[in-house]
């Protein structure tokens, strides 16, 4: 897999089209950092990391709905492996208005747009979620 985490973005496309309420990735650090952005944005209920054997876990991503309609409209992958984009804070875009938030990958870890510009630190813009 080339890109592991714009593949566990496409899995929470997919199921919240489907209108599942649970969907399920292979686990990494990066995963669970931009998994606990998103919960703390509040576009997801949880996750759970999930040990399938030893060395071997899943993340159990727990999706969040608004009178049936999915929280998320929108979750597209900006810095891929093949072309990766960094910004600076104060060149980086607000999501529709301030109404999205795009996910970045800090020296300071993964953070929301919002907390880069609080802590004035730029990095790899990872994903935007609307």
């Amino acid at each position: 897999m080339s890109d592991p985490l714009g593949d566990m973005l496409t899995r929470i496309r997919n199921a919240q089209r489907a209108r599942h309420a649970v969907c399920v990735a292979p686990a990494s650090n990066l995963r669970a950092n931009v998994l606990d952005v998103l919960k703390r944005e509040g576009f997801i209920r949880g996750f759970s990391k999930e040990e399938l054997r030893p060395g071997v876990a899943q993340l159990r991503i727990e999706l969040k709905y608004n009178d049936g309609e999915p929280v998320i409209k929108e979750i597209t992958r900006v810095s891929r492996p093949g072309r990766r984009v960094y910004s600076k804070i104060k060149e980086l875009p607000r999501v529709y208005a301030g109404l999205g938030v795009s996910i970045l990958s800090t020296p300071r870890g993964v953070m929301s747009d919002v907390e880069a510009r609080t802590a004035n630190v730029g990095g790899e813009v990872l994903c935007r979620v609307f």
